[in-house]
């Protein structure tokens, strides 16, 4: 699989978050995509070396709708643990933002 196709999006939550501190990032990734497709497009993507990946398959959310009960696509999360010393700064410039406003 191609880098960008196994990388969907990352995944921003305060428990994501919370797992950024200890050199974890997760990503909602590829359904079809392996532990060692992941690795690599991480790898390849932003240049840091990945230590381990977990990958689950959440299970979609049931929803009523107008047209009678309907179910969300089941999507598959990625748990990126980086190598020690290496980081992703796209979470850490929203962490170090915050606040801001508050102080001034």
């Amino acid at each position: 699989m191609i880098a960008y196709d196994v990388i969907k999006r990352p995944v921003v939550t305060e428990k994501s978050r919370t797992q950024a501190e200890n050199d974890q990032i997760v990503f909602a990734v590829d359904v079809r995509a392996t532990k060692q497709d992941v690795r690599a497009a991480v790898e390849k993507l932003f240049g840091v070396d990945v230590k381990s990946v977990n990958t689950m398959i959440v299970a979609g959310k049931r929803r009523r709708t107008i047209h009678g009960p309907a179910k969300r696509s089941n999507w598959k999360k990625a748990i990126v643990t980086l190598a020690a010393g290496q980081s992703l700064s796209f979470f850490q410039d929203e962490v170090d933002g915050l606040g801001q406003d508050d102080a001034e």
